[in-house]
């Protein structure tokens, strides 16, 4: 651990700070209808979208109805995606016909439509040698931009429930969609992409090149170089957290990432949209105290699993040592030299952290004290800052139940910002907190005692387990990053995982919505003497105890018999 590490990290939070209130002022107006900077140049278009889609943009929805609108376009661009994968060898722009030019199999189509339409950018393949450019532009981008709206979407609509007084409606959903894309996310993305092309970040339409290395002769050394439309995909899998790699080494892969700088403004970008929608809902909610308490306590759990998993990264592996590695160098296996360790356990953290899936470095070479803080990110359901949108609803479903448990502790009705939470409230949390828990214990623990995943792990003992957990962490949690020692390219693999993503983030948003819904209807009234403060120190720790508490009762055996006992095995000497 060196001091220029924790410079960067210093500078890190100071820009993450400083596009905070920005960037929250700015999505108010774009959630809220509020006049912007672009209204200009895309009012036209807006209208033009609304007229077409026959939307009316005045028309506030229910609960019911937001979540029909929801459901209904993820339906039709999952189909739509899987109809394309399987036909992309009779589609054009495809760059190397040879190695690309067979369609999907129908159960990794289902797994990759199902992973980019829940915004999961899970990938069973490796992109340059299975996506057409046509597949990559088009299915696939078209989710990272749609998943994202749809994720902040959900989380405005959370944000209308609190703060409107007696209100049938949470906002339209289309309206919302159409809003985020134009306003925010390609707007974003347009001078993202162009700085990394700048950078250099591919950008190319080009088919792929055939060239010698420098070492050996004859056909059989010659190697497939990719290209593609890189940097439009990797600006917006960032801003959106959805992370999916234009090919499969994602970020470590230096036409993705090509340099230090491109890695830390990727790295920033993870948390700047959900860093903002904090600030965003503190400004709607005229609740600006008790949203920088929620901000500080993302912080402050940002910055313990982050020093947490450096640390176990640099401390390295002892076996590598006994075998003459300088321990000076902490593990570098699986990292790419040019980031080094600082900057693998930074972006292995914000990309768990925020349920992006984004990597720079293999997570399954990390140590097992690093791959037990990456796990526990993902299963803390993803509130320290988390995927945007995501995060700021899951994040509000946690301070719900730390209400309540703070209402049972001075025994009085628990109110939220002049709102009684009462038993369907606490119930439509807890049942979302719960769905994490149970989609991912229940699929590893299907996994873990099946022959189909038993079969495909890379190692044996607690190693193996934390790979089947982590695949079904990330897979629920929606987050996308993999252990890629297990081989998930088999169809009971692919249907699993891609159910598990779905359950993840439908049997979440839906009690969130009915949440919103619920706490719309009711009447805000004003703050007495025996409302719990929401704001300040006692509230942050009553806070983040819970998210660990929970977190912990739920997954820590599981946690103890894979990553922990492998920790202790691997001083012991052995191999897995």
């Amino acid at each position: 651990m060196t001091f220029i590490g924790f410079l960067q990290l210093a500078l890190f939070v100071a820009l993450l700070t400083a596009l905070t209130r920005p960037l929250g002022a700015y999505l108010g107006r774009v959630l809220d209808g509020g006049a912007t900077p672009l209204d200009r140049l895309l009012r036209p278009l807006e209208r033009l979208i609304y007229r077409s889609a026959a939307i009316d943009p005045a028309r506030e929805q229910s609960w019911p109805e937001y979540a029909s609108a929801l459901l209904a376009l993820s339906l039709v661009t999952l189909l739509f995606t899987y109809a394309l994968l399987r036909l992309q060898d009779v589609l054009p722009l495809n760059p190397s016909p040879d190695a690309l030019g067979t369609p999907l199999t129908p159960d990794l189509a289902f797994n990759t439509a199902a992973s980019f339409t829940t915004n999961t950018n899970w990938q069973s393949y490796s992109g340059e040698d299975t996506m057409s450019y046509l597949s990559q532009m088009v299915a696939l981008s078209l989710h990272n931009f749609l998943s994202a709206a749809a994720g902040i979407a959900v989380a405005a609509a959370l944000v209308r429930g609190i703060t409107r007084d007696r209100s049938r409606g949470i906002g339209n959903f289309w309206v919302d969609v159409v809003r985020i894309t134009l306003y925010l996310l390609l707007p974003l993305s347009l001078p993202y992409a162009l700085f990394l092309v700048s950078q250099g970040t591919i950008q190319s339409f080009g088919e792929y090149v055939t060239a010698a290395p420098l070492e050996g002769h004859g056909a059989a050394a010659t190697q497939l170089i990719p290209r593609g439309p890189m940097a439009s995909q990797v600006a917006i899998k960032m801003l959106g957290t959805n992370g999916g790699g234009f090919t499969g080494a994602n970020a470590a892969f230096p036409f993705e990432n090509p340099s230090p700088l491109t890695n830390f403004v990727q790295m920033l970008s993870i948390f700047a949209i959900s860093s903002g929608l904090i600030h965003y809902f503190g400004c709607t909610a005229r609740a600006r105290a008790h949203a920088w308490t929620l901000w500080a306590v993302c912080l402050v759990l940002f910055l313990a699993g982050a020093t947490a998993l450096w640390w176990a990264e640099a401390a390295g592996n002892p076996q590598f040592h006994a075998l003459g590695v300088d321990p000076a160098d902490g593990n570098l296996e699986g990292k790419e030299v040019r980031f080094g360790v600082f900057s693998s356990a930074l972006f292995a953290t914000l990309t768990t952290d925020a349920s992006c899936g984004a990597v720079n470095a293999m997570h399954d070479s990390l140590t097992p004290l690093g791959g037990l803080v990456a796990l526990f990110n993902i299963q803390a359901g993803g509130v320290i800052f988390g995927g945007v949108g995501v995060g700021l609803y899951g994040l509000l479903l946690f301070v719900i139940l730390a209400i309540f448990i703070a209402g049972l502790m001075v025994g009085r009705t628990p109110e939220y910002l002049g709102k009684k939470i009462e038993a369907f409230d606490v119930k439509m949390a807890t049942l979302a907190i719960l769905v994490t828990a149970f989609g991912i214990l229940g699929f590893s623990g299907w996994a873990a005692a099946s022959t189909w995943g038993t079969s495909q792990l890379g190692n044996a003992g607690p190693h193996g387990l934390t790979e089947i957990l982590y695949a079904f962490s990330s897979a629920v949690g929606n987050n996308g990053s993999a252990f890629a020692g297990l081989r998930t390219s088999t169809p009971w693999w692919n249907l699993t995982l891609g159910l598990a993503m779905l359950f993840g983030r439908f049997f979440v948003i839906v009690p969130v919505l009915a949440l919103a819904g619920s706490l719309a209807g009711k009447k805000r009234v004003p703050s007495g003497a025996g409302t719990f403060p929401t704001a300040g120190l006692t509230f942050g720790i009553l806070l983040a105890g819970v998210i660990i508490i929970v977190g912990a009762l739920t997954f820590v055996p599981a946690l103890v018999l894979g990553p922990a006992e492998e920790h202790f095995l691997m001083h012991a000497g052995r191999q897995f």
